[in-house]
């Protein structure tokens, strides 16, 4: 983000309605801007992203998890953003909401890397999917797979709520340890 930034481009102002609620339009914006110059945002729009998207949704479908139909990965990380910030509507709310994501960021690296390491998945020229067939139980198969799509996912969020969080509260977002 970095780059972009000092290239001249900034993220769009967050702007608020009438009421004092954030305007629908201007957190579209951002996220259309995250999406557009942060590499690590943009990872969403990934075809290997959205293949691990649509094989969640297939696999939570097939194991009883209910699903909302979301187009692609891009929708649902849209949505899921302009959920995150509708429900912690507070910098405390906020605050642990992002917690709660680098939590599991985290422990989605934590266990793809024990995965791999215990299964010797050590070709980086390998797909995600690729590594998974060697994966020998359904099992390890489905937490890689289901770890993979967490970290892209919440990695995509972290991003941008991080800066609405920066641009709500005027100061950047600091995580906070686990006691």
């Amino acid at each position: 983000m970095n780059d972009a930034a000092t290239a001249g481009q900034e993220p769009p102002k967050l702007r608020r309605d009438a009421s004092g609620a954030l305007d629908n339009s201007s957190l579209a914006d951002l996220i259309e801007w995250f999406l557009n110059f942060d590499e690590r945002t943009a990872r969403i729009r990934h075809e290997i992203s959205n293949e691990l998207f649509l094989w969640k949704q297939a696999d939570d479908e097939a194991n009883g998890v209910p699903t909302y139909p979301f187009e692609n990965a891009e929708a649902r990380f849209a949505i899921g953003v302009f959920q995150a910030v509708q429900e912690n509507n507070s910098e405390p709310l906020l605050g642990l909401w992002l917690n709660d994501i680098l939590a599991a960021i985290h422990d989605a690296k934590e266990t793809k890397q024990e995965i791999a390491d215990a299964n010797k998945l050590q070709d980086p020229a390998a797909t995600i999917f690729e590594n998974a067939e060697k994966l020998t139980t359904n099992t390890e198969r489905r937490l890689y797979l289901t770890s993979s799509w967490i970290e892209t996912l919440y990695t995509a969020e972290a991003r941008v709520l991080g800066w609405i969080y920066q641009e709500l509260y005027g100061r950047p977002f600091t995580p906070t340890s686990a006691g």
